[in-house]
Parts: structure tokens; C-alpha cells; sequence
């Protein structure tokens, strides 16, 4: 454990007079806690392994190190990766890194799926000094011959627990095969279930370890709150909310689909409103989150796979519509909020058949949140529209189109085959290729009416025995010369 001060400026450090320049142009004076922890033993070129909650403040944790370190090194070689699990996460970074080496030569690039490829292979062929990636994309890349990194000597693991949930761990095995051994391993995760201590065995050496022992739980500078409310009326006590003292809001919601619905709910209610989810392409969700970020939209909704990498200075409200059915995903949202020790506010709307959810949610973070009612909220009314087509009504009209469906592919079939195989007879109004003596089809190799095809095909236009159209009933087509 760091013996340095929290309390203390990040010159206590000796970083590079160059990254203090960026430090003080974002108004870093001092390092939060888990910066103070981590960055010494980073500087030392050990490996780190760190508990750090959402909003802690540990991408600056864990990109001074190795930044001040890459300084002084040649230009035109990878020597730094970041793995991440989420496309958010990966430009968030890349923006910190940005904005940290603003008077450096050091340059990064980010390499995600849902854009192309082309500049992200420049990145790779030029050899910026940081690639900051998200597993699926950099295993896309690796199977290129251009995508080497046999120069990498820092490896940082951001969000593993996330990267754990979202089913990543065989495609960071599979990464980890394409960088050295020999390297420096910063290792970051909100919690450590038995997979991830497994991996850290795997991927670290003799590690300085950080509040391995902490329990997880939301940073001290937010104000959290329960709303009770009925699951149909969630929507329009949201509305009320928004309409008072919330100025903006960034929403969770359990799905895509909800998330959807409750953005056209809120426009049509005059709220200025976007949606980030995995449905969306790269660059909706890049309008969205800028867009919230300078104000455009009072409200981002959104979902947990989004959740880590939205970070927005100062943001005053996160509130969940729907409750987290895990502990560790109530932390990582109400995370965006309160970041780097400033203040924030979190509300959860909890409905009757959510509050299992809740109670495992307070077990986790050893506090039971205050319950508030809205006074000017009318509890008892019928909501004017649901915001979601019961469970029932769903699997009903999934089954019906689903049958409409069949009914119709059975349709198409049965009319390719009248018009394929099982074709009337020559005479009865449907055109048929030419046959051979006594009603048969043409011998294999005499190409029907004329001999311009091996095979017994159709006759091309033209054919040399009058059967110009189908049927054999028209007139004789212009010979081909050559036809015979």
C-alpha cells in the first residue's frame, strides 16, 4: 500500500513537468485515493492489482505511470495496451489520454467494433504509443498480418469484473497470446469474484495490491434515494421528476426495448431525450453521448452495457427505472454520478415485484436507502398509456406473426412448384421448353430446339427448329448464324 497523501498535489509524484501542464489545464490538483495508491507503484514499473469503484478516479490511475514512462521513448512503436469492455469506455479513455498529454509527442488511437477498419489498421501499421481496445475487434485485427505488438511493455485490464459479465474472458485469454510475457500488468476491477482472482494469477507478478478488502459500494459523495411506485405508473413519475428538481438525467433502464419505449414516451411529453444501447450504431451513440454531455438533451437513457464509459463532468442525477437485478450493476450506474469526488444524487424506482432486487442491493452496500413519495403525485391513477405491452400479449402476437408467417411461406412454395416440376401440359396456356420425339424431353446434348447448348438446356432466342417462344405455337425467330 501507497504511503503518499491524498491531501497532498500530484507533484509529490515527480511526474514529467509536461504531464503536470496537462494535469493543471484540467484542474487536477490533487489525487483522489486510489490515484495516491496506485500511481507509485505504476511509476515503479510494478504490476498493480486494484478494487477501485466507478467515478474513482482510477483511468488517471492508471495512465500517468505509464505515460511518464513512454516520454522518454522513441516514437513508432505500440508499447502500451488497454483493454476494456465496452466501445464507451474505449473513447473515454482515449479522450482522458488526449487531454493528459496535450504538451507530449504521445499519441493513442482506439480500437472498437461498429466503425471501420481503415483508420484502426493505420493505427496499427504507424505504431501510435497507446491502443486502447475492447476484445472482439482487436482479436478482428489480429488476424491481419499488420497487427503485431510484439513492442507492448505496459497491459491494462480496465473493468474485468464488467468484461467477466459480458462473457469476454476466453477473448482476453486469446489476446493475451499476441503480447510479450515479459511486461508491466495494471489489473482494475470494481470486484473480484473467483474467475477474475483466477485470471489475475494468471496474468500478474508479484502484484501491489489495493483495497482487495473493500466492500463494494457507491462513492461517498452520492445522495441516494428509493421511489415507491407502482410499475405502470414508473413512467409518469419519472416525468414528475423531471419537471422539478431534476436538471438532467442520465436513466437506466432493463432493456433495449424499454429503453426505446421511455424515449418516446419522455419526447412526446416535450423532454429532450436520446437513447444509447447496442441496437444503436457507433455513431448514434457518439451523437447521444455528446450531445447529453454539452446540453442538447436534458435526458440520456440507457442501458447497463453502457453504463461504464459514460462520463459526464458534473452530472446531477442518475435514476433507475428499472432496479439492477445485480448488486455490483447498482454500483456501476449510480457510479456516473459523483464522479472524482464531487457530489450527486441517485434515485431508484422500485415497483412491488422489484423489491427482492432491492433488498439484495442494500445487503450489498450495508445500508437501507431512505424511501421518499412524491406529494403532488397522483399514485392511484391509471396511466393514460403503458409504456410496455404485457408479457402475454407479446408471446400472442409473436405466435400469430409467426404463424402468418409459415402460412404464407407455404403459399410461396406451393406456387414454385406449380410453376417448377409440376407444370400442365404444352397446349394449356403455360409455356414449356420444346420436347423431344414422342412427347418426351430432348435427348441429353441436343439442346432442346436448336443446338447452340450442350446438356438438353433451354433453347436460347432464336433456336434453329421453330420453337422461338415457349409453347412451340409462335413464329420462327431470326437464325443465329452459326446456329447449325
Amino acid at each position: 500500500m501507497s504511503t503518499h497523501d491524498s491531501a497532498q498535489p500530484f507533484s509529490q509524484f515527480k511526474l514529467h513537468a509536461d504531464l503536470l501542464r496537462g494535469l493543471k489545464d484540467l484542474g487536477f490538483v490533487r489525487p483522489t485515493p486510489i490515484q495516491a495508491d496506485a500511481i507509485p507503484p505504476g511509476l515503479e514499473g510494478k504490476d498493480v492489482l486494484a478494487c477501485a469503484m466507478t467515478g474513482s478516479g482510477k483511468t488517471v490511475a492508471f495512465l500517468l505511470p505509464i505515460l511518464n514512462q513512454l516520454i522518454g521513448k522513441p516514437r513508432g512503436t505500440t508499447r502500451a495496451l488497454i483493454i476494456t469492455p465496452t466501445r464507451e469506455l474505449a473513447a473515454q479513455i482515449l479522450e482522458d489520454l488526449n487531454d493528459l498529454t496535450v504538451h507530449t509527442p504521445i499519441n493513442g488511437a482506439a480500437v472498437f467494433g461498429g466503425v471501420g477498419m481503415g483508420p484502426q489498421e493505420h493505427a496499427f501499421r504507424s505504431g501510435v504509443d497507446v491502443i486502447v481496445g475492447t476484445p472482439g475487434r482487436l482479436l478482428d485485427h489480429f488476424r491481419a498480418p499488420y497487427a503485431k505488438l510484439a513492442g507492448i511493455e505496459y497491459l491494462v485490464l480496465d473493468e474485468a469484473d464488467r468484461m467477466l459479465d459480458m462473457g469476454f474472458l476466453p477473448d482476453i485469454r486469446r489476446v493475451l497470446r499476441h503480447i510479450p510475457k515479459k511486461r508491466q500488468t495494471l489489473f482494475f476491477s470494481a470486484t473480484m469474484p473467483p474467475p477474475i482472482a483466477q485470471l489475475t494469477k494468471e496474468m500478474l507478478h508479484d502484484p501491489v495490491t489495493i483495497n482487495l478488502e473493500r466492500r463494494s459500494q457507491p462513492a461517498t459523495g452520492i445522495t441516494q434515494a428509493v421511489y415507491p411506485v407502482l410499475q405502470p405508473l414508473k413512467a409518469p413519475l419519472l416525468l414528475k421528476l423531471l419537471q422539478g428538481e431534476v436538471q438532467d438525467a442520465l436513466v437506466f433502464t432493463r432493456t433495449k426495448h424499454r429503453a426505446d419505449r421511455l424515449a418516446k414516451y419522455l419526447a412526446a411529453h416535450k423532454v429532450s431525450v436520446e437513447r444509447i444501447h447496442g441496437n444503436r450504431s457507433q455513431a448514434q451513440r457518439t451523437q447521444a453521448l455528446e450531445g447529453f454531455k454539452k446540453g442538447r438533451y436534458k435526458v440520456l437513457v440507457a442501458t447497463d452495457i453502457a453504463a461504464r464509459g459514460i462520463d459526464v463532468t458534473a452530472l446531477g442525477h442518475v435514476i433507475n427505472f428499472d432496479v439492477p437485478m445485480q448488486p455490483d450493476d447498482y454500483i456501476h450506474r449510480v457510479g456516473r454520478t459523483a464522479r472524482a469526488e464531487m457530489t450527486g444524487a441517485a434515485f431508484t424506482l422500485v415497483s412491488s415485484e422489484e423489491e427482492g432486487d432491492l433488498r439484495a442491493i442494500e445487503k450489498a452496500i450495508g445500508r437501507r436507502l431512505p424511501r421518499v413519495t412524491v406529494p403532488d403525485f397522483n399514485y392511484e391513477s391509471a396511466p393514460a398509456e403503458r409504456l410496455e405491452v404485457p408479457h402475454a400479449q407479446r408471446i400472442a402476437e409473436i405466435r400469430a406473426r409467426k404463424a402468418e408467417e409459415r402460412t404464407r411461406a407455404r403459399a410461396n412454395a406451393e406456387r414454385r412448384a406449380f410453376h417448377g416440376g409440376d407444370r400442365p401440359p404444352q397446349g394449356h396456356g403455360v409455356g414449356r421448353p420444346p420436347q423431344g420425339p414422342g412427347g418426351g424431353r430432348p435427348p441429353q446434348g441436343h439442346g432442346g430446339g436448336g443446338h447452340g447448348r450442350p446438356g438438353g438446356g433451354p433453347p436460347r432466342h432464336g433456336g434453329g427448329h421453330g420453337h422461338g417462344r415457349p409453347g412451340g405455337g409462335g413464329p420462327r425467330g431470326p437464325r443465329r448464324p452459326g446456329s447449325r
